[in-house]
């Protein structure tokens, strides 16, 4: 089939890399335009998307927005059957959504109407779900409302972290939609309204949500850490000159006090109740390191209260 393909970080990837695996014709890609880099904000860095596309030698497009009748006659012209959209970050106004014969097909992280919006994978693990899955949506002017076509569930284990998550995801989402384009294709994709119960968002990450608060349940403070791991990454301050450090792993542990007190020399911090102990830490400017190496370079002694 003619593709348009519509996508900009490295969760995009297999995705674009798999369609012309099988044989595409990938007329067009969309994504981000190149990003300011560098100390002094000089240098532009294209997007994943742009680099792969690049290497496969595919025409790039990066309109930094696809309103008005120009930008959507110029998505016409491609004369696409379908187009991909695989984490594009910019929106798509009805008149594209039109474009394509058979119109625009999502990869969405979440089991939806799970977790529609900017943040799914890091939302459910912080929600603490036990599951969540890909899906294929047939894309409509709602926020990820679309029906959906395939879905691929994956279970989501206690000590998961998003960035674990995510390169899972991104794996199994370029398999599923790779199936999705082969049945319609055939004309064999069918799809599915989302049900009206279950609906939740998944707001863009804020910075206020990253710092760690250990009066929280032992189990909410875990799935925050892990949810926020590796990026944007929940933190605490350490020392007289509150150093941030990064928690990017943890576990459930035994133990039990004031939230915020270190219980041993193991980096076992009592919560609200219960408590958890930090595995994998990563101070400001430093490369993360497991918890015996950064007590090699930190005093955090049982009875030290973390803030």
């Amino acid at each position: 089939m003619r593709i348009v393909f519509m996508g900009t970080p490295d969760f995009a990837v297999p995705t674009l890399s798999e369609i012309v695996g099988r044989g595409h014709e990938v007329v067009a890609v969309y994504t981000r335009a190149p990003a300011p880099a560098g100390r002094r904000g000089l240098d532009l860095t294209p997007s994943p998307v742009h680099k792969v596309a690049e290497r496969f030698g595919l025409p790039v497009f990066t309109p930094k927005s696809l309103r008005g009748e120009a930008a959507a006659e110029a998505f016409r012209a491609h004369d696409a059957d379908v187009a991909v959209v695989v984490a594009y970050g910019l929106i798509l106004p009805q008149a594209i959504l039109d474009g394509p014969r058979l119109g625009c097909l999502n990869l969405h992280g979440s089991l939806l109407p799970r977790w529609r919006g900017a943040a799914p994978i890091q939302r459910a693990i912080m929600a603490g779900d036990k599951e969540t899955g890909v899906a294929v949506m047939r894309m409509e002017a709602g926020l990820d409302t679309g029906p959906v076509g395939l879905v691929e569930r994956i279970p989501i284990s206690p000590d998961m972290t998003a960035g674990e998550l995510h390169d899972r995801m991104m794996v199994l989402g370029a398999d599923l939609m790779a199936r999705a384009l082969a049945a319609l294709e055939r004309g064999g994709l069918a799809f599915t309204p989302q049900p009206e119960q279950g609906v939740a968002y998944a707001a863009k990450i804020e910075k206020a949500e990253t710092r760690i608060d250990w009066s929280l349940t032992a189990q909410a403070v875990h799935d925050r850490i892990r949810g926020l791991s590796p990026f944007p990454g929940a933190w605490f301050p350490l020392g007289a000159d509150e150093a941030r450090v990064k928690v990017l792993r943890s576990t459930l542990a035994d133990g039990s006090g004031a939230p915020g007190v270190v219980l041993d020399d193991r980096l076992t911090i009592a919560c609200g109740s219960g408590a958890v102990r930090l595995v994998e830490l990563q101070k400001a400017g430093k490369q993360p390191a497991a918890a015996d190496a950064f007590l090699r370079g930190n005093t955090v002694p049982a009875g030290t209260v973390l803030v």
